[in-house]
């Protein structure tokens, strides 16, 4: 029955990707590039500026809290493994493909985070709460449409992408001795290695620890991680290309070369570096599925592109950054991405090739920071979405069965195969994104005039603060009025 499921799910992400995300995530990017005057490269300077801006409440979330939070999510396991995977499968293009997707992606991240702090919702604390259902239901007038995006977020948070960071964590002890010597167990009929039993229960339990301490110590905990993470991460990522300085312009030559080689492109389209590229970008940075837009929606700042032009910076630390330097680690070492290795363990064989042992070591510990922080990231999105199809918040009851039950898909997600953990992931993601982006289209007037009174107001030398009515906004907001 589980290997029906397998392939029922491989049958319909590949007719997904193929045919229906590829046009539209393209096709939406594009166009709110071109509506945005190139929004994404134009106003970087900006949004760098406006991510250290203070919040007038003192318990509300900074812009920076948002960024974080969304960041925590974004910045996961998929910028190790989720890379490596897109390379092994698709060759040194791949990476050229999740370049190109964050860039585009990048107007669309704009525009979704935007109409969320547009259409945000106040709470009873002072603070403010919303999202892709929020702004469904209050410009589209469609709360049904609204508890469906909010079901499948749910699904995709709680159970896709957390089983995912389960498995891909796991998945590094896979280059260590101890994995085979373990053994194995038989668990429903299945073979199990005994490693991601032990691995999936312990990762279980330090998720249940911290989740049961709320929504702000989540805040708190993904607030000081993030960053050190990150900025560990490149440097390391930097030490491997000054090592490797050498090979660096080999690199860059072949992943061009490779990205336009339409003969190898369309002679196995599914495997090539076009669609592994662009599978793997949308997977890291998560442009346009509206996930990121109800961590943008809890922040106070006084205009709402604001906050569209930070969650605009987070797709492209994610790829073009943290994405790019598990790339450059990977292939400036020289070895071989077509010997059999994917994910983990393929990044893990590159750094031991200077740094001995130490290298799939530091990989393991990356990872389990990154898992860690997706986790956390990912529950908080959902606390959100609960609160919606409840249509108030949901009480202790409620949150802690939905608690008991993510623990139980970390642990599940641990022992699940590579091809079904990263299939159910993309399925699960690719129909946040069927909903979200038509969605974001009819809506994104709104956000475009948001723009053009953002600017406007800073041509004049003002810091821009924002008022419905000043973009004729007929919809009432409860922050804007």
């Amino acid at each position: 029955m589980l290997e029906a499921f397998a392939n029922l799910i491989g049958t319909i992400n590949d007719w997904m990707y193929s045919y229906i995300l590829i046009i539209m995530l393209l096709a939406v990017g594009l166009y709110f590039t071109f509506r945005g005057k190139l929004v994404q490269l134009r106003l970087l300077p900006e949004s760098i500026r406006v991510v250290t801006e203070k919040p007038k409440g003192e318990n509300s979330v900074s812009a920076f809290q948002a960024l974080m939070v969304s960041t925590a999510s974004r910045v996961g396991t998929g910028n190790i493994v989720g890379v490596a995977t897109a390379i092994a499968a698709g060759g040194y293009g791949a990476v050229f493909w999740m370049w190109l997707i964050a860039i585009i992606g990048g107007a669309s991240a704009f525009v979704e985070s935007t109409l969320a702090q547009i259409y945000k919702k106040k709470n009873p604390e002072g603070g403010s709460y919303g999202g892709p259902s929020y702004y469904i239901e209050a410009a589209l007038h469609s709360r049904a449409l609204g508890v469906i995006f909010a079901v499948i977020l749910i699904a995709t948070y709680a159970g896709g992408f957390n089983m995912l960071a389960s498995f891909n964590l796991i998945s590094s002890f896979t280059s260590y001795s101890f994995y085979e010597a373990a053994g194995t167990v038989v668990l429903f009929g299945k073979e199990i290695s005994m490693v991601s039993l032990i691995g999936g229960a312990v990762l279980a339990v330090l998720v249940s620890i911290c989740i049961f301490g709320g929504g702000k110590r989540i805040v708190k905990v993904t607030g000081v991680m993030v960053p050190v993470m990150g900025v560990i991460y490149i440097l390391m990522a930097i030490l491997v290309m000054v090592m490797n300085i050498t090979a660096i312009p080999g690199v860059l030559a072949k992943i061009f070369v490779e990205a336009f080689d339409f003969q190898a492109i369309f002679g196995g389209f599914m495997g090539s570096c076009v669609m592994q590229g662009i599978k793997r970008g949308l997977y890291s940075n998560e442009a346009g599925i509206g996930s990121a837009p109800n961590a943008a929606a809890a922040a106070d700042v006084s205009h709402p592109v604001k906050q569209g032009l930070v969650q605009m910076l987070s797709v492209f630390i994610d790829t073009i950054l943290v994405c790019t330097a598990t790339a450059m680690m990977t292939l400036s070492t020289g070895v071989d991405i077509k010997g059999g290795l994917e994910g983990a363990p393929l990044v893990q064989a590159s750094l031991a090739t200077i740094f001995g042992g130490f290298g799939p070591i530091f990989i393991t510990f990356a990872l389990l920071l990154f898992a860690f922080t997706t986790l956390l990231g990912n529950l908080y999105y959902c606390e959100g979405c609960m609160n919606y199809i409840a249509g108030r918040k949901v009480g202790k009851t409620g949150t802690t069965i939905f608690n008991l039950a993510a623990v139980l898909l970390v642990f599940a997600g641990a022992l699940l195969k590579v091809r079904l953990a990263w299939d159910i992931a993309d399925v699960l993601m690719g129909f946040m994104a069927i909903i979200n982006l038509p969605v974001i289209v009819i809506l994104g007037n709104t956000a475009m005039k948001a723009l053009k009174d953002y600017t406007d107001q800073r041509a004049r030398g003002k810091d821009p603060t924002f008022k419905a009515s000043s973009i004729g906004l007929r919809e009432k907001t409860d922050f804007w009025n």
